[in-house]
C-alpha cells in the first residue's frame, strides 16, 4: 500500500473499497475533511491519482486539488485490516467478490456500509458476512469521471446511511458532504431505483440531465416507465420512499413529471440543483465501453414484472436497448426519443 501523509490516527480508518468515480468523489472528500482515508481501487487508477492527485468540483463552488499526501493509494486488499469503517463502491457485479476480500482481510468490528445502486447489495454483504455491522446506503447524487484524476458532482443531494450503533453520520459528515442516518432504508432504497431508472435513458440519449429532463416529451416517457414500476412493486407490496428531501412521495413523481415544464421547473427547482452538464453514470460506462448497472435497474422490474405477470414494455425495451449497446461498446448512441420508444 502506497504511504500518505501521516494520519491522525485517533480518527477512524475509513477504507473506500472500489475507488470509482462515486468512492474517489466520496473518499476525496472525506480526506479534505482531514478524514484518514484509503482508496482500495485498480493500479491504473493508482497510478493516475499517485501522479496527479484528486481534482473535486461540483454543481457549485467546489473546485479544489487535493494532493496525493492527503490520503492513501492501495491496490492490495490487505488494506482492509486496517479498516474501522469500510465504504463499498464497487459495481453490484463486483459484490460477492469484494465481500470474500473484506472476510479475508478486515476486522470483524469494521463498520461496512454499502454505497451501491440497487436493492440487493448490502443483503449479499450480509449474507457473506454473518455476525457483521453491514449497513446499507444511498448516494443521492451524481458523479462523473472526467479524466485525470478529476471527479465531478453534477447534481445535489447528501448519503443516507442504515441506522445503527454509534453516531456514524455524525462521525462521517465534513464541510461539503453530509451523512444521515435514516430507519426506512428498504423504501429509501426502492425509492432510489425507481430515480435511478431514468439513468437508461439518460445513456441511450447522451443528453446533458438537465436538458433531457427540460424537455417535456423525455419527461412524459420517464414518467411512463416509472409508472410501470410503481405497479410492479404495489404488486409485489414493496413500500417506496423518496430519498430527495421534501414531502413528495414516489407514487406522485410521474405526475410531478408530466406537469407543464414551467410548471415542472419550479417544483423541481425546490427538490435538486444539477449541473447544466450532466450525464447519469450509465451513460459513463456507455461511454468507456464499460459494463452497466441495467440488470440492478430496469432488469430488477422486468423480473420482477414477469413473476408478477406485469407488462413493462418500456422497461424491457429500455433494457434491451442498453444492453445492446453496451455489447457493441461504441459508446452512447444518441437515440431520439421516439427511437427509445420504438415508435
Amino acid at each position: 500500500m502506497a504511504s500518505g501523509a501521516e494520519k491522525h490516527r485517533a480518527s477512524p480508518g475509513i477504507v473506500v473499497a472500489g475507488a470509482g468515480s462515486v468512492g474517489c468523489f466520496v473518499g476525496g472528500m472525506l480526506a479534505r475533511g482531514v478524514h484518514n482515508v484509503t482508496l482500495l481501487l485498480r493500479p491504473y487508477m493508482s497510478e493516475e491519482i499517485s501522479r496527479q492527485g484528486l481534482t473535486l468540483s461540483d454543481f457549485g463552488e467546489l473546485d479544489e486539488e487535493l494532493s496525493p499526501d492527503m490520503f492513501s493509494l492501495a491496490t492490495d486488499p490487505v488494506c482492509l485490516a486496517e479498516a474501522d469503517i469500510i465504504l463499498v463502491t464497487v459495481k453490484s457485479g463486483a459484490t460477492s467478490e469484494i465481500a470474500k476480500q473484506i472476510a479475508r482481510h478486515a476486522s470483524k468490528s469494521a463498520i461496512i456500509v454499502s454505497l451501491q445502486n440497487g436493492v440487493q447489495n448490502a443483503g449479499i454483504l450480509r449474507e457473506a458476512l454473518p455476525g457483521r455491522d453491514v449497513r446499507a446506503g444511498i448516494v443521492v447524487f451524481n458523479v462523473i469521471g472526467m479524466g485525470g484524476g478529476h471527479f465531478h458532482r453534477g447534481t445535489s443531494g447528501d448519503i443516507l446511511i442504515e441506522k445503527g450503533p454509534g453516531h456514524l453520520a455524525r462521525t462521517l459528515s465534513v464541510g461539503g458532504l453530509q451523512f444521515h442516518e435514516r430507519k426506512r432504508m428498504p423504501q429509501l432504497q426502492w425509492g432510489k431505483l425507481l430515480i435511478n431508472l431514468t439513468n437508461g435513458l439518460n445513456a441511450l440519449s447522451g443528453l446533458p440531465i438537465k436538458k433531457q429532463i427540460g424537455d417535456m416529451r423525455w419527461r412524459r416517457l420517464m414518467a411512463d416507465q416509472m409508472s410501470e414500476a410503481l405497479k410492479v412493486l404495489d404488486a409485489a407490496g414493496i413500500e417506496t420512499a423518496n430519498p430527495v428531501p421534501g414531502p413528495l412521495a414516489m407514487r406522485h413523481v410521474p405526475v410531478v413529471l408530466r406537469l407543464p415544464t414551467a410548471v415542472f421547473r419550479v417544483v423541481a427547482r425546490a427538490m435538486l440543483s444539477i449541473d447544466p452538464n450532466a450525464r447519469s453514470s450509465m451513460w459513463f460506462d456507455l461511454e468507456k465501453g464499460r459494463d452497466t448497472e441495467i440488470g440492478e435497474l430496469q432488469g430488477q422490474i422486468v423480473k420482477m414484472a414477469h413473476e408478477h405477470g406485469i407488462p413493462v414494455p418500456i422497461n424491457e425495451r429500455v433494457a434491451e436497448l442498453v444492453r445492446q449497446y453496451q455489447a457493441v461498446g461504441t459508446g452512447s448512441p444518441k437515440l431520439s426519443l421516439k427511437e427509445v420508444r420504438g415508435l
